[in-house]
């Protein structure tokens, strides 16, 4: 169980990484249409970072 919640934290971090990247490319391109999507990957950033601190948590607790 411990496993796959450390894969799963390990691939959603991946998945962050990547929507930040993408977010400050489509920012630093500007423009009207790439701040709109640069608005929307930085929801989905922190979107997948609670899901992230929720892994986290569960790792935390199957551990004890």
């Amino acid at each position: 169980m411990n496993n796959i919640l450390t894969t799963l934290l390990i691939i959603t971090l991946i998945a962050i990484v990547g929507v930040l990247g993408f977010g400050l490319y489509t920012l630093l391109r500007g423009g009207e249409f790439s701040q709109k999507h640069s608005n929307t990957a930085m929801r989905w950033r922190v979107l997948l970072q609670g899901v992230a601190l929720l892994i986290f948590a569960l790792i935390l607790w199957a551990g004890r």
